[in-house]
């Protein structure tokens, strides 16, 4: 029960204190979380941004609709897609696969090809969508993460990507951006501090089937 413990501890943190960082440890964590996060045949078209200069955290404040979360945390996760799913992304997935795994080719080459072919089929905006519904996987798994860590954390959909976009020059890496994670400690002070949670009774939300 200690995962449910922690995640009765987790809220969604209103005010940072700016004065508190994660360690490097802590930001290790994170990053191998975020790796190692599941995603579609395991082709990792997700990005994660690590943003630690305050200065450049600022100016994310008047993007995300004046949120100071995004400023006042220690680190910013900024999580995007890639542009495109492409043949080569395909082939490198696969070509690592060979590497890692010491497979053989005739071992994967019916899947390569699978993938290949499916991908082909999609549109450009299919592909981008279907590596949104990725990203939220990512981010649930940071935030429980976070709460296993004892790391305070706020999911951000409200900002304008475009223009965050444009801020970390993201076209010139072929990224778009789609959520926003401050992470760092609450503040002693912040409203929503040791408030208890307001949730729907179980019987309400989890429906069981039993036959």
């Amino acid at each position: 029960m200690d995962i449910i413990k922690s995640l009765e501890w987790r809220y969604a943190t209103k005010k940072f204190d700016p004065s508190k960082k994660l360690t490097n440890q802590q930001v290790e964590i994170l990053k191998k979380a975020f790796n190692l996060t599941p995603t579609s045949f395991g082709l990792q078209p997700i990005k994660m941004i690590v943003i630690s200069n305050k200065e450049l955290q600022e100016k994310f404040i008047e993007l995300s609709y004046y949120q100071r979360q995004v400023a006042d945390a220690s680190h910013l996760l900024v999580l995007c897609i890639e542009d495109d799913t492409t043949p080569e992304n395909i082939n490198a997935y696969f070509d690592m696969e060979k590497e890692i795994r010491k497979v053989d080719e005739n071992v994967i080459s019916d899947f390569r090809n699978q993938l290949i072919s499916m991908y082909s089929k999609k549109t450009l905006e299919e592909k981008q969508q279907s590596a949104i519904y990725q990203t939220f996987i990512v981010l649930g798994n940071l935030m429980t993460v976070c709460a296993v860590e004892k790391i305070d954390a706020c999911p951000i959909e409200g900002f304008v990507p475009e223009k965050v976009d444009e801020l970390l020059n993201l076209k010139n890496l072929n990224l778009k951006s789609i959520l926003l994670l401050p992470v760092g400690f609450r503040a002693e002070d912040d409203l929503m501090n040791g408030m208890k949670k307001v949730r729907k009774p179980l019987n309400e939300t989890v429906l069981e089937i039993l036959k």
